[in-house]
């Protein structure tokens, strides 16, 4: 069974650090960037939402099912973004990446290659988990299109899943990694990784 506890991960010019109370105002000014809040479909808090919504993920990683952290760009030292480990069921070694987002100036970027690689590496290689999972809004196309573009296998569609911010219902489009297609995944996303650098 997979022990989860907070860790700092670091590569590929990044630093995913355990959520704190104190990156509330960094979160806050990066999420301004692009008025993130506004899009439907995604879980970005608005500034003055930011203290509850770390609150919120601090209580989930108290309960056990949630791992947060902010992400640190490193050659600015700027918190650009946040993403976590949701719906942990460590009897089954399972987890889930998702409340993920970034600065709009970092989006289309190494950076959320550089972040599945820092989360996959810990699940698969140091957590031994056997699959881990994704999940987004049925209407959020370019979070669909990016999950694919990981190497991530769509399993299915959960209807009328989770409630919106704004009091709609979505539905839920469902992928996940088995530990056994992991070592193809990495070297993709590794490849990724290697053509942003040299372009």
């Amino acid at each position: 069974m997979i022990q989860i506890r907070p860790v700092t991960l670091e590569g590929y010019g990044l630093r995913l650090e355990p959520l704190a109370e104190e990156h509330h105002e960094a979160l806050g000014r990066a999420a301004t960037d692009g008025k993130l809040w506004e899009l439907w479909f995604t879980s970005v808090p608005t500034p003055e939402r930011t203290q509850a919504y770390i609150a919120e993920a601090l209580a989930g990683q108290t309960a056990g099912h949630m791992l947060p952290w902010a992400v640190r760009e490193l050659a600015s030292d700027a918190l650009i973004g946040s993403t976590r480990y949701h719906d942990i069921v460590a009897e089954i070694d399972r987890v889930e990446i998702g409340y993920t987002w970034y600065a709009k100036q970092w989006q289309r970027s190494h950076v959320n290659t550089g972040c599945k690689l820092l989360l996959l590496a810990h699940a698969f290689d140091t957590l031994g988990c056997q699959i881990v999972g994704l999940r987004t809004d049925n209407f959020n196309f370019a979070s669909q299109r990016a999950i694919e573009a990981l190497g991530a296998k769509k399993d299915g569609v959960l209807r009328h899943h989770r409630p919106r911010g704004d009091g709609t219902v979505r539905d839920s489009v469902m992928y996940s990694i088995l530990a056994s297609e992991w070592p193809s995944v990495r070297r993709h996303l590794e490849f990724r990784l290697a053509r942003h650098a040299h372009p």
